[in-house]
């Protein structure tokens, strides 16, 4: 029997305890599009036997993971105060979830006791179990287009089992998203509010599978935000990039997506480097490719994320 690659579920929840299976059910189905998934990560051992013979003698696997690449639209929650959807995928990125009843909720860093979740990965009827899921996150922000977070995970193995039939899955909660635009974005870098053609941030998680004698899991052993900013060239006299450059200035970032209240994401960065800008060009008009260098500025605050 043919298995069609589009009858694609995918299920995550938080875990109680590390790599214990959290079983998620149809009410913690992710909305995803752009999914690349590998069932099989890790070492392939060589034995390297001397014998009388040539020939190939096989391998022994080690160190066996799955990785799973998706992206989630970026939206509200629906009402102020309430967890988006997609909440519990941050926090497996080492992100903390505070919520101001009636007003928003607040991500931010942290890198102690960063949770880990179980995900159920169905591939028409057939179903992949992750377990001790951590993931890295990056956004992206390009005009006419739907803001995006692109989520990498990688999780424990677990079982690999036939199901009769797909999963139970709801697509409750998940807030359409708005387009990216003049109406609908506001973005401000190093107190220029911008033309931007484009804006890309990675939290810049390391992820590392560790699998040792007494203990296997998966980590965040290391992290460094980036980001790439396209925008507008302007006179010098308005924004001097390359004296920010050289003289390694720390400004603000900002991003407002969203005008609604129950649809409004606020990502923020208060001590951003520029790197070498680079000059080109779109439709004629001179640009900017700014790399960008998110810093902490009293410690793991170096990105902060906002539903409202």
């Amino acid at each position: 029997m043919i298995r069609h690659w589009k009858k694609l579920s995918i299920l995550h929840k938080l875990e109680t305890t590390y790599a214990t299976d959290a079983a998620p059910a149809a009410a913690d189905a992710l909305t995803t599009s752009n999914v690349t998934f590998t069932p099989m990560e890790g070492e392939e051992v060589t034995r390297d036997l001397m014998l009388p013979y040539l020939g190939n003698q096989g391998v022994l696997l080690a160190g066996i993971y799955a990785r799973l690449e998706f992206d989630v639209e970026i939206a509200g929650a629906g009402a102020l105060g309430d967890i988006p959807k997609y909440g519990s995928l941050l926090r497996i990125a080492g992100f903390s979830e505070t919520v101001d009843a009636g007003v928003a909720v607040e991500y931010s860093i942290v890198e102690t006791g960063v949770e880990s979740g179980s995900i159920y990965f169905v591939s028409d009827k057939v179903q992949h179990v992750m377990l001790g899921c951590q993931a890295n996150v990056a956004l992206t922000f390009n005009p006419k287009g739907i803001p995006r977070y692109r989520f990498t995970v990688i999780g424990l193995l677990g079982t690999i089992t036939d199901l009769g039939a797909m999963p139970a899955a709801t697509t409750s909660g998940w807030i359409t998203p708005v387009i990216v635009s003049k109406a609908n974005s506001v973005m401000t870098l190093h107190g220029w509010t911008s033309v931007a053609e484009s804006l890309s941030v990675d939290l810049g998680n390391v992820l590392t599978p560790r699998f040792l004698i007494g203990d296997e899991r998966m980590l965040i052993s290391d992290r460094s935000a980036t980001g790439t900013a396209v925008v507008e060239a302007r006179p010098i006299a308005t924004i001097d990039w390359f004296a920010r450059a050289r003289n390694r200035t720390r400004g603000a970032l900002s991003l407002v997506h969203g005008t609604t209240a129950g649809n409004t994401v606020e990502i923020a960065a208060p001590a951003v480097e520029i790197g070498r800008p680079t000059q080109g060009q779109t439709d004629n008009i001179v640009n900017y490719t700014l790399p960008l260098m998110l810093c902490p500025e009293d410690g793991r605050d170096e990105l902060t994320i906002t539903v409202r």
